[in-house]
């Protein structure tokens, strides 16, 4: 609410949260995202503002805890950073699916980690966030799963990823591995910020 002076009359006005595509231009698409750049009039601009933006799949990160409460933790070479970090564990949601993101959160958790959530435990949603809104408009939705138990028989896992391993965290090795930069991708460092908020880990 903004109040102008008329004429020793104060006006108010609220601000119209109106978001208008004016045109869009593609540049590059595969299977994964989109780059495009579009002219958008903002609520605050009634000029258009031109922005490159990616559209990009929305995904799952799953936060694993086991019954001792321990976090489970993949080990994943990421080319685009030319290196291997420990991460939760994650994947795109494909669209369109006959899953529930909850499903696919369940199915992540197996191919990419090789546990499943046990047959007394509980999933619980966790709300999503934007990755990196200043460019994309990708969101993650967050999970937790516990308790959570090894699978039986292991996964076929995904050609398209190379996990180098997977283990069992204490709340107070993960701290450390933060603390340290260790974990420095966003997935892992909002989703702990998320459960801390909630009161989820144990000290």
């Amino acid at each position: 609410m903004f109040a102008a002076e008329d004429g020793g009359h104060y006006t108010s006005r609220v601000m119209q949260d109106i978001w208008e595509t004016v045109s869009s231009e593609r540049h590059f698409a595969n299977e994964h995202l989109e780059v495009v750049t579009e002219h958008v009039r903002i609520p605050s601009c009634s000029q258009p503002r031109a922005w490159t933006i990616v559209h990009r799949k929305a995904a799952v990160i799953i936060a694993a805890m086991t019954r001792d409460g321990k976090i489970v933790l993949i080990h994943q070479e990421r080319i685009p950073i030319r290196t291997a970090i420990w991460e939760m564990p994650s994947g795109q949601i494909d669209a369109p699916t006959q899953e529930t993101v909850e499903q696919v959160a369940l199915r992540e958790l197996r191919e990419e980690a090789g546990y499943e959530l046990a047959k007394d435990g509980e999933l619980i949603a966790l709300g999503q966030y934007f990755t990196s809104p200043g460019f994309t408009d990708e969101r993650g939705y967050f999970f937790l799963v516990r308790p959570v138990q090894k699978c039986k028989e292991p996964s076929a896992g995904d050609e398209g990823e190379s996990i180098l391993d997977c283990r069992e965290f204490s709340v107070a090795e993960i701290r450390r591995m933060i603390a340290e930069n260790e974990i420095r991708d966003a997935n892992t460092l909002s989703i702990w910020a998320r459960l801390l908020a909630r009161d989820l880990l144990s000290p």
